[in-house]
């Protein structure tokens, strides 16, 4: 069974979390708010924690903003090291919908600078998170695209996504991570001006 943490609350940290425990992990959620923490670790059934409390899984979902990271990473430090380390964020200025990152490099990369003992991924950022709890795109089943250089961490979350009746597939090594915020950059744009819905996204074909 796999131990997964997952710090932050918001409709994508609930979403993994519903994911997760569908597929028999076991789930521990921190936050801020305590009230949401316990709501959603009570549709889970997930052990609970507020933020700067003790990590118990050995893979990690920050499913928090671009701009939160850097002080999660710093808050956590040495409590990362040898861990799987995901990042779910979309670094966008959502004024001016444009990415915030330098074109040669991306936050997950910017992220394993940060934290250079944990084995950094990239993954959820182009998925909507109410594809991920229903396992359900259009006709077909989402499709969660999984970006690092540690194949051992990658090959570990992708099997938490997959017992949890969602698709996952490796994109390669951690600088498509690049090419992945560009797409969640697309997807979100797209659902914004309601070309797409939320219900919507990309999938890849086998």
């Amino acid at each position: 069974m796999a131990k997964i943490t997952i710090i932050g609350t918001g409709s994508i940290g609930s979403a993994v979390a519903t994911l997760a425990a569908k597929g028999g992990s076991e789930v521990q959620i921190l936050g801020r708010n305590e009230t949401k923490v316990a709501e959603v670790a009570k549709e889970v059934g997930a052990s609970t924690g507020t933020i700067g409390d003790a990590i118990t899984g050995d893979i990690v979902v920050l499913a928090v903003p671009y701009s939160a990271l850097a002080d999660l990473a710093g808050q956590y430090s040495g409590q990362l090291d040898g861990k799987t380390l995901v990042d779910v964020s979309n670094p966008l200025d959502f004024e001016t919908f444009e990415l915030v990152v330098p074109a040669d490099s991306s936050a997950a990369e910017e992220l394993q600078a940060l934290v250079p003992g944990a084995s950094v991924v990239k993954a959820f950022n182009t998925n909507f998170a109410a594809t991920l709890v229903t396992g359900q795109m259009g006709n077909g089943v989402p499709t969660v695209l999984v970006a690092g250089d540690d194949d051992t961490a990658k090959q570990a979350l992708i099997e938490v996504i997959t017992a949890g009746g969602v698709q996952a597939v490796s994109a390669g090594p951690l600088k498509r991570a690049r090419e992945l915020e560009g797409l969640g950059l697309l997807a979100l744009g797209l659902a914004s001006q309601e070309v797409i819905g939320w219900t919507g996204g990309f999938a890849v074909e086998k």
